[in-house]
């Protein structure tokens, strides 16, 4: 296999890696930015406030973008992988 092709399969596997996570990081920085501001605003430090809430964002978020993340990558495999591996 040549350089330039491994070093593109990488570049649009990394690239196809961060479009995938950035819902549920984004949701997860948003509801942990929410609830720190909470947490300083009434002085309650408790850890379970801020695991539970973000958990179930997480899961939520994850639940509603499956069929998205599933599409992305089956057409990451079906466009730039499975002809380099055709192709030998």
């Amino acid at each position: 296999m040549q350089a330039a092709l491994l070093q593109d399969l990488m570049r649009h596997g990394l690239w196809v890696a961060t479009v995938i996570s950035l819902p549920i990081l984004g949701v997860a920085l948003v509801v942990g930015l929410a609830i720190g501001l909470l947490q300083a605003l009434t002085s309650v430090q408790e850890m379970t406030l801020t695991f539970v809430p973000k958990v179930a964002a997480i899961g939520a978020v994850f639940w509603v973008s499956m069929g998205f993340m599933t599409d992305t990558l089956v057409t990451f495999l079906r466009d730039v992988i499975a002809p380099v591996i055709a192709g030998g």
